[in-house]
């Protein structure tokens, strides 16, 4: 590992690239704002790569540590660091910056630069959340990175984009507020310091631990988002831009999983025990209920917002089914199965749902609606889409050799270990899943061409060609071979359960 700051190029690399977009001004400067925006996502993504490639996947420690002081009055340091549960999503999150760019690049055709700017912004934002080792920074990353999200909602949306932005930001804010009360809380008792990595090695009283937990779970259970939080992601999805709904199906998503992983278990970890019932049955309802929503949906984009919420339902089951623990400080098989399912789902949901959301948006540009009865027979019309989108419905309804299919696989067999009924329950996804994908697909593509505005549809260019190929490569990669993807996550997995289970037995 070298002495390279290689966490701050990744998160101030497309911070800046983004302000220098947003420097070329008015929409006359638009194409020059495209390449920019387009080199800073690849400069983004490139200084990511090393991670992964100087990664010792052998260690739980985190690695490419960096530690400045940034307010010393107050023991706040800019302290970066990343392990296998944090290091994926960084290289996923500059993946998915460079896709928005490109699938930006004909369709927005006013204030270029300001769009652009903001999702690199927002890129490099996402990028200090999963790096920081320091609380108050994470706060920080946290709360700036709505604002950039907010405006692409906001400004670039739907007709009903104000509503909807305003929703989206109000939700996640006055959950966000609680957490921040819980991080004072944890300042003071640890006398003095908002080191995450000190907080998880500091004994809280049990009546304190419920008290922290629930209040980051208000915060993380918006964001991920769990029932009954859940209303403002399908208004947000419909009324954002394409690139908008990729990158909050993508990545914003996994924010508050990621919360989850990095506060919730390792600083209150017996409140998690005892309210791990609570968390199993709020995923449940998640999977079962939601998923029967999102067959009754008749706006392809709301089908899809809805899918998402039952597929994160699966990530925060994989969370807190936890086993008995044994006096050598383990939790069992089923929970390191859980935990790693968990995580190659979020993954995958990123590659997974940002293409479904990027297939509606090539039809809707061409069509200009996102209503299933709108369309059928575009097989006809666009032969290499259909092909593309059939394999992102595939991957979206957990088909074998997709990557849809690892993480929910070890999910439920991490269930049914847990408890049959539970597994067998979470297996339901596959058959309501499978049912409201492929019956949206064959309602859309296949059958004659229903009108006119079928009809005239042209087939995807190189352009969207490129886009869709890259993420069924990433798609079809996943699920043929996901080793690279849980050997890196293994060891940290590892180390956060036995974290967990000597906890529980003190």
């Amino acid at each position: 590992m070298s002495g390279t700051p290689l966490l701050s190029y990744a998160i101030w690399v497309p911070i800046l690239a983004g302000l220098i977009v947003l420097a070329t001004g008015s929409d006359r400067n638009a194409p020059l704002a495209r390449m920019l925006a387009l080199l800073g996502s690849l400069a983004g993504l490139l200084v990511t790569i090393p991670l992964y490639t100087g990664f010792d996947v052998t260690t739980p420690a985190m690695q490419f540590v960096e530690l400045s002081p940034w307010i010393p009055r107050f023991n706040i340091n800019y302290s970066l660091g990343v392990d296998g549960i944090s290091m994926l999503f960084l290289i996923l999150n500059s993946f998915i910056t460079v896709i928005v760019v490109l699938a930006g690049w004909q369709v927005i055709s006013s204030r270029v630069a300001q769009y652009n700017a903001a999702f690199l912004i927002m890129s490099g934002l996402l990028n200090g959340i999963f790096a920081s080792l320091d609380a108050m920074l994470f706060y920080v990353f946290f709360e700036a990175s709505l604002i950039p999200l907010y405006l692409i909602i906001g400004v670039w949306g739907g007709p009903r984009r104000v509503y909807a932005a305003f929703k989206f930001f109000l939700f996640t804010l006055m959950g966000s507020l609680l957490f921040l009360i819980s991080l004072i809380y944890l300042f003071v008792q640890s006398g003095g310091s908002f080191s995450i990595l000190d907080w998880h090695k500091m004994p809280i009283p049990m009546v304190a631990q419920m008290w922290i937990f629930l209040a980051s779970l208000i915060a993380f259970a918006v964001k991920v988002p769990m029932w009954p939080v859940h209303t403002w992601l399908p208004d947000a999805h419909v009324e954002a831009p394409t690139g908008g709904s990729i990158v909050l199906a993508a990545i914003a998503l996994k924010l508050g999983a990621y919360g989850f992983l990095r506060f919730s278990l390792p600083i209150a970890p017996d409140a998690a025990h005892e309210l791990s019932g609570l968390m199993v049955a709020l995923s449940l309802i998640a999977i079962v209920y939601i998923g029967l929503v999102a067959l009754v949906q008749e706006d392809m984009k709301k089908l899809v917002a809805y899918s998402s919420i039952a597929h994160m339902g699966f990530v925060t089951l994989g969370f807190f089914m936890f086993g008995a623990p044994t006096e050598a400080g383990a939790l069992g098989a089923g929970s390191v199965l859980g935990v790693e399912g968990a995580l190659m789902q979020m993954v995958s949901h990123g590659f997974v749902a940002g293409a479904m959301f990027y297939c509606i948006g090539v039809m809707y540009d061409r069509v200009h609606s996102r209503k299933i009865a709108d369309y059928g027979g575009v097989v006809n019309t666009m032969p290499k889409f259909a092909a593309f989108f059939m394999l992102f419905a595939m991957a979206n309804a957990a088909l074998p050799a997709t990557s849809g299919f690892v993480g929910e696989f070890m999910i439920i067999m991490a269930a049914v270990k847990f408890n049959f009924w539970v597994g067998f329950t979470a297996a339901t996804t596959l058959i309501v899943g499978a049912a409201y994908t492929l019956w949206m697909y064959k309602r859309v593509v296949f059958g004659a061409v229903a009108n006119h505005h079928v009809a005239e549809l042209t087939d995807i260019n190189g352009r969207e060609f490129l886009i869709l190929a890259l993420l069924a490569v990433c798609a079809l990669g996943m699920g043929l071979y996901p080793l690279p993807f849980t050997e890196v996550m293994h060891s940290s997995v590892n180390e956060l359960l036995r974290h967990i289970a000597v906890s529980k037995i003190l």
